[in-house]
């Protein structure tokens, strides 16, 4: 009898009490989570297990438990953990609750099918521009991209729009990365210096929106629009691409002003350009 009532005893704590409890273990483990959310790389075992501040047996058990259930991944040659396929559905599905993710997905439907190319939506992840919608034009363009992929920051649309606009401290490592790489082994009409992408943001930020012709995909355009919210900060870009012969990248042409009207619309809705 006593055990039944025991059992029973934790729904009749009061509310505050109830608010107080949890289970310690989940919450210790899941600063491994947040540390990798907030790294700019995968991490060593020692690393996140410093940067989590427990040991690294510790940490190992976690991160097992992680993996089995997709919060973790771990590379098979070089043994780093990263954030696992689950985190990118957790993500999505926390995207698809907020009503101006809804909102963009649902123009963007209507704008597709009005300028008849192809469009997406990029937010900030933790190692870059990410997709996290994309709908693909009648023209059936061969585009290799999927929902979870990381844009680049030197030669696409996404990645120069997100340079531009976020806070340096956010990009300022991943540009100096891609910079790094692009003088190791350079690649044609790409800038090579921090002076030459300086000169490339400015022309963003002029334009209020970023654009790109053939550098990351040959013989295809694309556009990138920024949407902002009530404190001015970058919510996510709007995407428009298609094949050159078909997709007019003039700045003030039809899909320049299509996709510039709607990230507007998606702008003021949130407050921007209000306070």
């Amino acid at each position: 009898m006593n055990a039944l009532v025991n059992d029973d005893s934790a729904d009749a704590l009061p509310e505050e009490e109830k608010t107080r409890s949890g289970i310690q273990s989940i919450e210790v483990g899941f600063k491994l989570i947040e540390v990798l959310t907030d790294a700019s790389q995968a991490l060593m075992l020692r690393d996140l297990a410093q940067l989590a501040g427990m040991n690294p047996a510790k940490a190992h058990r976690y991160l097992v438990s992680f993996q089995r259930l997709g919060l973790i991944v771990q590379d098979p040659v070089n043994g780093r953990y990263d954030l696992g396929p689950f985190t990118l559905r957790m993500g999505l599905a926390h995207l698809s609750r907020i009503d101006a993710f809804k909102a963009a997905r649902i123009a963007l439907t209507e704008l597709r099918d009005a300028i008849d190319q192809t469009v997406g939506v990029a937010v900030w992840g933790n190692h870059g521009p990410t997709v996290v919608h994309w709908m693909e034009s009648t023209h059936h363009m061969r585009v290799p991209l999927r929902l979870g992929d990381v844009m680049p920051l030197l030669d696409s649309a996404a990645g120069r729009l997100f340079a531009a606009y976020l806070p340096a401290r956010q990009t300022e490592a991943l540009i100096d990365a891609a910079l790094e790489a692009q003088r190791a082994s350079p690649r044609k009409y790409l800038p090579s210096t921090r002076a030459e992408y300086d000169a490339v943001l400015a022309d963003v930020r002029k334009h209020r929106a970023a654009r790109v012709e053939g550098t990351l995909l040959p013989s295809v355009n694309a556009f990138c629009m920024p949407v902002f919210d009530a404190t001015g900060q970058l919510v996510m870009g709007l995407m428009a691409l298609g094949p050159e012969n078909r997709f007019d990248a003039r700045w003030g042409g039809p899909v320049d002003r299509a996709l510039r009207a709607l990230a507007e619309r998606l702008s003021a809705d949130l407050g921007h350009g209000n306070a």
